[in-house]
């Protein structure tokens, strides 16, 4: 355990309290001497008297006059100290301060560690929890008490906790570890650091692992705390504590702690308190493997992953403002509250079917199911019969492999049959598809099935290969043949069709495919665009899917018989639970802006359709390609009797364009989100009639909006009035004319985010109704009933004149001779924020720019609202997947910069 540790490792000095620092109050700093006979009794080794430096804001509480609910014991790692704790303990006195739950909070320097003393003795895991558990007897801690730890300092929290079941009322980490897989290589920083030529010299002779560590926090360390950081570690002998942690790392059974980290890992398993656990995912030592673990082992757990964050998680993101929110909800009072929390729904009113159930009543049918327009050979049709079989045969060859009820099986696969069985076949047999679509990007993608963690990968070869060479979890199950080279150097292990002939066998044999699994399971995620942020995993459970189906099938009429052109992959996939004969046009998934009219008029032949749906960038396109369409190709558009487009805004000009081309079919634009697909509906004669509506209101200048119609079957829209600050406040609302965040509650709405419990509360926050959803969107609700989208919360402007919400100015400005598409962002402090106008010009601008005298004084003449500054840019950035919802933030930035006298370059 001491190989490669200096002398120095076991240098001795008194505890001290540390100077001045950015935010830690002095007040906080106590120094508390642990006698002789509280070491002995607590069952380490080491029986010396023992002084330790930490933070206490007790007497705070005190001065504010409030008497504590419980403690929030708090146990830094390694190379850190109780300074990574601060926010905690300001987060903490600000909330009783208002009045909510006062928590005291102690956050403890281990021994040779932070401020607290030098010991000289090399301090192992049992000794460490020993050293805590010694340290809370002589604080005379009484319960309740909620644990929360970070990195080693998580391990010797959840050791104190199992060893003090009389106390704890709750656990929490940030990025720790209990169990190293026997199957799995320590982390590869850490099996650097261990090596006896670097153990002694990285970690206390040089402050190589303190500064590396320090380096990795993202965005980088203000250099002021980075300075705290460092404060307690200033020369060799001060640093032993750092290579005695990074020395106890239990590499293997043998380790002197593999027996207590064993102990403290079987004690984690069998604690019924509340917990939560969060994580930074660019870690590079504390990999997802270690919080799949946590999860398992704390079943019962509520997980927050925060996208983009790292390692050292309390810099990197609002643990502070987390940890506080949890505990007023798990916690209220220091207590679990009695009384069930409202549940979903186990199903749906009426309709109880399965998601496979089309497929069922029409397995003896050869009329066609699915078309694929882009193979190799030309055109395929797969019958009801053939889909209905191969359905059956990969579900059964999915549990001859392996794959049971409740794995994640992440589909790296485009739109087409193999995606289709491969999908109803998961579902079938219970396990939970993962599907993130191209869309997203490589690096979208990548975030996306890390996070999800699928059990399971099928997919096609551009798939695979990203999965080897990104290191996507997941055994792998390959679409196509391979040769073998290939097969091992993707790590392949099945082929989709010899899963199907395995499932074959094994139904010929007698073996029937299990019960369906149970419609409140979960089974599937689907990830959100990533268009406001890094896309989110959407939890939906079997009856939510099917509700998803039934609100579909209603409002619409598409059933068994009808033919369904796709350009959006949630509705290709729908086709079948549907009964509708589905056909995926010839098209770049990662590029809806590629589609054309003869590609879309190909396809309704193909399927004989007469519904099509596609995005506002497709739609867009088709338009604009529709010169080249011939006479047969405009035949066949003719027979389309409805055409949906949704995704961002869509206005009465581009669905007018397509009715031009599609002249026997009604134009709808549906509203909805991947949170929920369809929420509202309004076709084109509505659209107008409201437009007109404004105008002849006076309304052209002001809130203004999207239309999107009146609520589905089964749906509830209510807005949440935005404050003054763009905040969402006051009580839900169906009031006309009120601006504010659009709230929505139905059958199908998801279940929850996957590992965001943080997020899940966010959108469901004041919400009574358990189906309930804070859309993220503003708008309004106009007399009539129906609702207007605005924009979205994070683009809300606040002016000094009051809220301004985009959509409106934007559409006004797109009247304007001359301008394409057009994004509004503000600039500025909030409150005092100014209005920028950043617009595509018709023919496209060569370069970003500002905007001619004659263009901005158009633009301001027709926004209706203050414009400080109008810009030109070649093309606005936008989503992958819809090409559509123009990036306001990102656009922010962009003039923030080039507006105070940074590069002209391209948002």
């Amino acid at each position: 355990m001491t190989s490669g540790l200096p002398r120095v490792a076991a240098s001795t000095a008194p505890a001290t309290q540390p100077p001045s620092l950015p935010g830690l109050d002095p007040a906080w700093s106590r120094l508390v001497t642990v006698p002789t006979d509280r070491a002995v009794r607590s069952g380490g080794s080491d029986h010396s008297e023992r002084t330790w430096h930490l933070l206490d804001t007790a007497g705070s509480l005190a001065a504010l006059g409030v008497e504590p609910v419980g403690t929030l014991l708090c146990v830094h790692g390694n190379p850190t100290w109780s300074y990574l704790w601060r926010s905690v303990l300001r987060t903490s006195l600000d909330v009783a301060a208002a009045g909510g739950p006062a928590w005291r909070v102690v956050a403890v320097d281990q021994l040779d560690m932070g401020f607290s003393e030098r010991t000289g003795v090399l301090r192992g895991l049992p000794q460490r929890v020993a050293d805590l558990g010694a340290l809370t007897d002589e604080l005379g801690l009484t319960g309740p008490v909620v644990t929360l730890g970070h990195d080693w300092g998580g391990v010797v929290s959840l050791g104190w906790a199992v060893d003090h079941p009389d106390l704890v009322v709750g656990v929490t980490t940030c990025n720790t570890a209990v169990h190293q897989p026997d199957d799995a290589p320590v982390p590869a920083p850490l099996r650097l650091a261990l090596r006896p030529q670097v153990l002694g010299r990285g970690t206390v002779v040089t402050p190589a692992f303190l500064e590396t560590t320090l380096a990795i926090a993202h965005p980088k360390l203000d250099r002021a705390v980075a300075d705290g950081f460092r404060a307690p570690y200033r020369g060799a002998a001060r640093r032993g504590g750092i290579g005695g942690f990074v020395a106890d790392i239990p590499v293997d059974a043998a380790h002197p702690s593999a027996r207590e980290l064993d102990r403290i890992a079987s004690g984690v398993a069998a604690l019924d308190v509340p917990a939560l656990l969060l994580w930074g995912p660019r870690d590079p030592v504390f990999l997802e493997r270690y919080l799949d673990d946590l999860a398992d082992r704390l079943p019962h757990a509520d997980v927050h992953r925060f996208e983009g964050a790292g390692h050292l998680l309390p810099e990197d993101a609002d643990v502070a403002g987390t940890m506080f929110d949890w505990l007023g909800d798990r916690l209220p009072d220091g207590h679990v509250p009695t009384g069930d929390e409202p549940s979903l729904p186990a199903a749906p009113a009426g309709d109880a079917r399965p998601l496979w159930a089309a497929l069922d009543v029409l397995r003896d049918s050869d009329d066609a199911a699915l078309v694929e327009m882009a193979t190799p050979g030309g055109t395929r049709t797969i019958s009801w019969r053939l889909l209905s079989r191969r359905v059956d045969e990969v579900a059964a060859g999915l549990l001859d492999v392996g794959v049971q009820p409740g794995d994640r099986v992440s589909l790296l696969v485009t739109p087409g049959a193999d995606l289709t069985a491969a999908l109803y076949a998961c579902i079938r047999i219970g396990a939970t598809v993962v599907v993130a679509d191209a869309g997203l990007g490589l690096r979208g993608l990548t975030r996306a099935v890390k996070g999800a963690r699928p059990d399971w990968v099928i997919g096609a070869l551009p798939g695979l290969a990203a999965a080897r060479a990104l290191g996507w979890p997941g055994r792998r199950i390959a679409t196509l043949a391979l040769p073998a080279p290939a097969r091992a150097a993707l790590r392949v292990e099945h082929t989709l069709a010899g899963v199907a002939r395995r499932g074959a066998r094994r139904l010929a044999g007698g073996t029937a495919l299990p019960d369906a699994p149970p419609s409140d399971t979960p089974a599937a995620v689907l990830f959100t665009s990533g268009s406001t942020g890094p896309a989110k995993g959407v939890v939906y459970t079997h009856a939510q899917l099917g509700a998803v189906r039934d609100v579909l099938s209603a409002q619409y009429g598409i059933g068994v018989g009808t033919g369904l052109v796709a350009g959006f992959a949630p509705f290709a996939l729908l086709g079948p639970a549907l009964g509708a004969r589905s056909v995926a046009p010839d098209m770049n998934v990662t590029a809806p802006r590629t589609l054309t009219a003869s590609a879309v008029a190909a396809s309704v032949s193909a399927a004989d359709a007469t519904v099509v749906f596609l995005s506002p960038a497709a739609l867009a396109n088709v338009v604009a390609t529709a010169s080249a369409l011939d006479a047969t190709e405009r035949a066949a558009l003719g027979r389309v009797r409805l055409f949906l487009s949704a995704g961002a805004p869509v206005s009465a000009a581009l669905l007018t364009a397509a009715t031009r081309l599609m002249p026997n079919a009604s134009a709808h634009t549906p509203y909805g989100m991947t949170e929920g697909l369809l929420m509202t509906d309004v076709d084109l004669p509505a659209i107008r009639a409201a437009a007109s509506a404004a105008v002849g209101d006076g309304a052209g200048a002001g809130a203004g909006g999207v239309c999107v119609g009146r609520p589905a079957a089964s749906v509830q829209v209510r807005i949440a009035p935005l404050s003054a600050s763009g905040v969402p406040s006051g009580e839900l609302t169906d009031e006309p004319d009120v601006t504010g965040e659009i709230v929505v509650a139905a059958p199908h709405v998801r279940q929850a985010y996957d590992r965001l419990w943080r997020t899940n509360r966010a959108s469901r926050l004041g919400l009574t109704d358990p189906r309930g959803h804070r859309t993220g969107d503003v708008g309004h609700l106009d007399a009539s009933g129906q609702l207007w989208v605005e924009g979205r919360l994070q683009h809300v402007i606040t002016t000094p004149s009051g809220v301004l919400t985009p959509v409106g100015p934007e559409q006004r400005i797109e009247r304007v001779q001359g301008v394409g598409r057009v994004g509004v962002a503000g600039i500025g402090p909030s409150g005092t924020q100014q209005v920028v106008a950043v617009v595509e010009t018709v023919p496209a601008a060569r370069k970003p720019s500002l905007a001619s005298s004659e263009l901005a004084a158009a633009v301001r003449a027709a926004a209706g609202v203050s414009v400080a500054a109008v810009l030109v840019v070649p093309v606005l950035p936008t989503d992958i997947r819809h090409n559509s919802k123009v990036d306001r933030t990102r656009l922010a930035r962009w003039a923030t910069s080039v507006l105070s006298g940074g590069r002209m370059v391209r948002p």
